[in-house]
C-alpha cells in the first residue's frame, strides 16, 4: 500500500488522499504513537500484601501522571491547524484474582503527535518523566511502523490551485492519521480531501451524503481541468 509507494522511487507532484474531510482541503494531520507500558511488582497473598509489591498500584501512579501533569504539558504544545497534542490511556490489564498481590500490569497508551514530534523523541520525553517521578516502567511501541504527522506547505503551487478550485481560502487540519503522512515521508506532497465526516467513520451505520459525494466529484474535476 502507501508504505510500499513511499519506500519506492516513485515520485509525484501531489497526492490527494481520500478521507472524510467534509469537502475541505486538509494539509495537516496529527501522527499517532501506540505504546505498551508495563509495571512489575512482586506477588504475595492478599492477606499479607505487605510481603509483595503491587504492580497495579504502580500503574495507577503512571496513569495519574500521564492524565494530569503530562496531559497538561501537552495542552500547552499547540499547532495552528491541529490544536494541541494529546495522550490517552485506553486499556489496562493487571493481576489475576483479588486475593493475590499482582506482579505485573500493562497499559495501552495512545499519543497523538504534532508535526515536528517523533516516536523516539516522545518515548525519551515520557521515560524522563517516569524517571523523575521514580516510577519503574518499561515501554515499547506496540505497532511496527512510525505513523508521523502530516504538514504540507500550503504555498505549494498545486495545493494553492486546489484550494482556489474548491473555493477554500485557507487549508484545514484534522486530528486523525492517514496515508497522507506515510506518502509525505516518501517525499510526496500530500493533502486529504473527500466527502463525509470522520464522526460517521468506523460506526455501525457509516454513511456519506450523496450530495457531498457528487460535489466532491465536481470539485476534483474543476481542479484537474485547471492544471497547467
Amino acid at each position: 500500500g502507501s508504505r510500499a509507494v513511499a519506500a519506492s522511487k516513485f515520485r509525484a507532484d501531489l497526492a490527494i488522499v481520500g478521507e472524510p474531510t467534509r469537502l475541505k482541503v486538509v494539509t495537516a494531520h496529527k501522527g499517532v504513537l501506540w505504546l505498551e507500558l508495563q509495571t512489575k511488582g512482586k506477588a504475595a497473598h492478599g492477606a499479607r500484601p505487605e510481603l509483595g509489591r503491587n504492580a497495579v498500584h504502580e500503574m495507577a501512579r503512571v496513569v495519574e501522571l500521564l492524565e494530569s501533569r503530562y496531559a497538561g504539558q501537552l495542552r500547552r504544545r499547540k499547532h495552528a491547524l491541529l490544536g494541541h497534542a494529546t495522550v490517552n490511556v485506553g486499556a489496562i490489564r493487571g493481576g489475576n484474582q483479588p486475593n493475590i498481590v499482582p506482579a505485573d500490569c500493562n497499559a495501552l497508551v495512545d499519543r497523538r503527535l504534532l508535526p515536528g514530534e517523533s516516536d523516539a523523541g516522545v518515548m525519551r520525553e515520557m521515560a524522563e518523566l517516569f524517571r523523575k517521578q521514580k516510577l519503574r516502567v518499561s515501554m515499547r511501541r506496540s505497532h511496527p511502523f512510525e505513523c508521523a504527522a502530516l504538514e504540507t506547505n500550503p504555498a505549494n503551487e498545486l495545493v494553492e490551485l486546489f484550494l482556489r478550485s474548491v473555493g477554500q481560502r485557507s487549508p484545514a487540519g484534522v486530528d486523525y492519521f492517514s496515508d497522507g503522512g506515510v506518502l509525505a515521508q516518501g517525499r510526496i506532497p500530500s493533502v486529504l480531501f473527500g466527502p463525509g465526516d470522520i464522526a460517521q467513520a468506523h460506526t455501525p451505520d457509516e454513511w456519506i451524503d450523496l450530495r457531498q459525494l457528487e460535489r466532491a466529484g465536481q470539485m476534483l474535476e474543476r481542479f484537474l481541468r485547471a492544471l497547467p
